[in-house]
């Protein structure tokens, strides 16, 4: 109708503005990604706590940046990507302070698959990125490489070195 502001077309991560100000197509985005994100990240990380907030840094990176970019064509790919970043630095700053043991604790494991999350926290985080943006987000090869800013061929490596330590860690006969 006229003189009213059509509401943002929202679509998994991305926000068209048809009319609106800048702050309820960020909040758009932040509704309809966050819940996605942390449980995706909560595979890279292996903790639903640290997952939280490793998105909600890369939310607060977005608001920062966020005139330039609201007009990119998925906004929620770039929150991961950010989020991974941020993960990954995390990870190698703690792995130069502490040393790691094999038997890493859990925060409030809430699934059964214990096992699963301890092997994964045993990948190192280019492998753990590599499977969860290729097996569980379900990304070609092609763009979880443009994702980890890597070739092709070394996410093939992370991902080969990834599931073959997992199948040894999990004794799973193929």
């Amino acid at each position: 109708m006229a003189g009213e502001d059509p509401e943002p077309v929202e679509t998994r991560g991305r926000v068209e503005e048809k009319a609106g100000d800048a702050q309820t197509s960020f909040e758009a985005v932040h509704r309809d990604s966050y819940s996605r994100l942390v449980g995706q990240l909560t595979t890279v990380t292996t903790s639903r706590v640290e997952a939280e907030d490793v998105v909600q840094e890369a939310f607060s990176r977005l608001w920062e940046r966020w005139s330039r970019m609201q007009g990119y064509d998925n906004v929620e790919a770039w929150v991961r990507r950010v989020a991974l970043n941020v993960a990954i630095g995390r990870w190698r700053r703690l792995r130069r302070h502490i040393a790691l043991t094999d038997a890493p604790s859990l925060d409030d494991p809430t699934s059964s698959d214990v096992a699963v999350l301890l092997a994964l926290r045993r990948l190192p985080p280019p492998q753990r990125a590599a499977l969860f943006l290729h097996c569980l987000v379900g990304l070609p090869m092609d763009d979880v490489a443009a994702e980890l800013s890597a070739k092709t061929g070394t996410v093939k490596s992370w991902l080969h070195r990834g599931r073959s330590s997992l199948e040894t860690q999990l004794r799973i006969k193929s």
